[in-house]
């Protein structure tokens, strides 16, 4: 554990040297809310019902395959979802920006690419959330927008908020930036529509979801593998909690000789993999693997994963739907 996760969900005693910092960002941030909420800044509500997937915590919760299994679901459901993303990461020509199968990695960012390959909604990014909305609109058929994150974007009106913490790791020390990891304190769940605990078990009131494996994918063409779970393979990964992934390994019963983990949305390249690898079987996550698949080898795999919620979940998320369109008068 590094000084930071140690400070943050440990009980390090330097998180107190932090702590006029987390009242200035506390200050801040509060200030921020009450503009918005209060008028005097402006905010924008989009023509279609807006869903917003999100987290009060630094770091990565599970968002990005909860956003997967809504549109899934909603399309099943007979809904046209779109999505939307800060793209972070992302080098794009010019924003908003549309993703599809096209798009160099490079100019999408991660998250985004690999979730309109997965998903084949129709995605759009912008560091300004409602310019990506409008743009999304404007361009696609799409009846409800999922947004990627974007929670603490108050620029941009919501109908449905969804909160996705860790289920191991929790709020952490429940402190503020940067004395904790929290953007918002933990009276913002009790805002939200539906809170996610991903792994572990929820509290009261809390919805659970699991990350289940589905079989391993080669990195250079995504085809399914049939490899043999027994051989010693090498993890990496470039993501917000490296350590979910390994957990996931571990449950699965590969065998992991050694792992590395990378920043968040870290730019691979061949040499460094290679040189760690050393010829050994790789196992990655799918996120990491959009960005390899140009200089993959052949022994390199990723494991994609897949949301699974409580069953009264989704129900009760289309009654919502179904409510915000009588409203409307849809």
């Amino acid at each position: 554990m590094n000084i930071e996760e140690d400070i943050w969900y440990g009980n390090h005693w330097s998180k107190w040297l932090l702590a006029p910092l987390s009242i200035t960002f506390a200050v801040i941030t509060g200030c921020r809310r009450a503009l918005f909420k209060s008028g005097i800044k402006a905010s924008i509500k989009p023509s279609v019902p807006t869903i917003v997937v999100g987290n009060i915590t630094v770091g990565g919760t599970g968002k990005t395959p909860l956003v997967v299994y809504l549109c899934e679901q909603l399309t099943a459901a007979g809904y046209k979802p779109g999505v939307i993303s800060r793209g972070y990461g992302s080098k794009a020509p010019q924003y908003p920006y549309i993703v599809n199968s096209d798009s160099p990695v490079a100019h999408s960012g991660d998250e985004p690419f690999m979730l309109q390959q997965r998903t084949r909604c129709p995605l759009v990014i912008s560091p300004v959330r409602t310019d990506a909305a409008a743009h999304l609109l404007a361009h696609f058929d799409v009846d409800i927008i999922i947004t990627d994150d974007g929670l603490q974007h108050y620029a941009m009106q919501r109908d449905i908020e969804l909160i996705v913490i860790d289920g191991k790791r929790r709020l952490g020390n429940g402190h503020l930036l940067p004395m904790g990891p929290l953007r918002e304190g933990p009276w913002r769940l009790d805002t939200a529509d539906f809170v996610i605990c991903n792994g572990g078990n929820g509290l009261a009131g809390e919805l659970n979801m699991l990350l289940v494996a589905a079989p391993l994918r080669k990195v250079t063409n995504n085809a399914v593998a049939v490899a043999d779970q027994s051989i010693s393979m090498v993890a990496i990964a470039g993501i917000g909690n490296p350590q979910r992934f390994y957990t996931t390994l571990a449950q699965h019963d590969y065998v992991i000789e050694e792992h590395l983990s990378f920043p968040d949305h870290h730019a691979f390249t061949a040499a460094e993999i290679e040189q760690f690898a050393a010829g050994r079987t790789v196992i990655m996550t799918e996120k990491d693997a959009v960005k390899c698949q140009s200089f993959a080898q052949d022994n390199w795999y990723y494991l994609p994963v897949n949301a699974s919620l409580d069953s009264d979940f989704l129900p009760q998320l289309l009654l919502k739907l179904k409510e915000l369109t009588h409203d409307s008068g849809s």
